[in-house]
Order: C-alpha cells, then structure tokens, then sequence
C-alpha cells in the first residue's frame, strides 16, 4: 500500500524509514501543501506532520476531503488538545501523537486501511453502482455501502470517512442504543486514548450535514442511536449534539 508522507523533518522521515512500516507500506515523502494536492489521488493512504512550516494541515485536510475519501492520519506535536480536535473536524481519521511509539502509528495505519480497503483515492469514483443488498436506507436516506455514496431526498450528502462510519454503524442497527465507548471503539479503535469531545464533534457535524436533530438520537449518559425522519410540522434546524 502507498502511503504519502507531508513532512519536512528529515528526523522523522528517516526513523519512518527505518521502522518495520517499510515492510508493509511503500512510503513516499513530499514537503509542501502544492506536492500534496498535487499527487494525493495515487495513494491509499496520507500522514501529514502538523508541525510542518508553512502547511496548514486543518485547510489541507479540508481541500482533500472535498474531493476524495481517502484516509488521512495527522502527525501532532500532542500539545493542544483543541489542536487535535480540530484536525479530526476538518477531516482527517485519526490524530496520533508524534511522541508516541511507531508501533502505536502503524496499529492507527493498519486500522485505517482495513475500514477503507485497499486502493488508491482516485479510483473510488469509477466504481459500479451498488446492489440492492449494499445500501441501507432509512426513509428517504440512503447510505451506499460500496462506493460510500450518502444521499437524502435523491441529494448528495457529502461525509467525511469517519462521520460515514458513525452513520453506518447507527443505520446497520437502528434499534440499538449504542453507548459511547462502543462507538468510538468500533469508529475509531479499541485504543483510543483521545477526547470522547471528538465523537460529539463527530455527532454534531453529521445532524449538521442531515439538516435535523431528530436523525440521531441521544440517551444522554449513555450513548446514540438512529432516529426517524424529521416531521415536516417540526423545526427540523441542527443542534449540537
């Protein structure tokens, strides 16, 4: 699997190197926002150092998400909090602290690409419509599990990878309440050591993206579940989640 690094610090692009990522992953490394966008859509998987100068990764991660879903791992300095949250609302999957151990970023990389698959950004768009049995609706929502396509009322819903793994995750089981700690370990990972503030952003941005409240469910203390189809006698307006 290609993975494209966004860095410039020889330190960290050398111990990359010199790790057992090699073995599994072919590692290429550019250093600028421009070589980023650029090549991005041959790759199946992207690293971006925050602390590289002169990349704003939070726009970056923006840019990218618009225009494919492929996954993206922040690198960060693990000083802000807020910092990494923020990472994680601009659409990147997983933030992993640069002191943190390599073990810990392959674990965050293999994780990652066994929620995606395999194959470069750029392909997913030429994909074949999906089979009856690999879209799950919900009245006029419709989430297609192949080429993870997300409509509501016939119109595109444009998801970052993790909001539609949540949305999958509460539509596979619309009956279930689903704690916290169930979601963030079966969305994110079993080892997430980050804020559970992440999932509510997570939550808030996809009733957002739905236009109402009433999609997703909340048992407060306890966790989420699917909803129903807002009434059209009802303020149907986002809230925060």
């Amino acid at each position: 699997m290609r993975v494209l690094l966004v860095c410039s610090d020889p330190r960290l692009i050398i111990a990359l190197c010199k790790s057992s990522l090699p073995a599994k992953y072919l590692i290429v490394s550019v250093s600028t926002r421009a070589d980023a966008l650029d090549n991005f859509r041959e790759f199946d998987l992207l690293l971006l150092d925050s602390a590289t100068p002169g990349l704003d990764s939070h726009e970056l991660c923006r840019r990218i998400r618009s225009m494919a879903s492929v996954p993206i791992i922040v690198l960060d300095p693990g000083v802000d909090e807020a910092d990494r949250v923020r990472a994680l609302n601009s659409g990147a999957d997983y933030c992993v602290v640069k002191s943190h151990s390599l073990h810990e970023l392959q674990a965050s990389m293999d994780a990652v690409m066994r929620r995606f698959g395999h194959g470069p950004a750029g392909r997913a768009a030429h994909r074949t419509p999906a089979r009856t049995g690999e879209v799950l609706t919900a009245g006029p929502l419709r989430l297609n599990l192949r080429n993870r396509d997300v409509t509501l009322d016939g119109r595109p819903i444009h998801l970052t990878p993790k909001e539609f793994d949540l949305l999958r995750m509460l539509m596979e089981e619309p009956d279930t309440l689903h704690t916290r700690k169930a979601i963030i370990s079966r969305v994110w990972n079993a080892h997430w050591f980050g804020s559970t503030r992440t999932l509510d952003v997570h939550i808030g941005a996809l009733r957002q993206k739905l236009g109402s409240y009433q999609w997703i469910e909340t048992k407060r203390g306890i966790g989420f579940r699917l909803g129903s189809a807002p009434s059209p006698a009802r303020d149907s307006s986002p809230s925060e989640a």
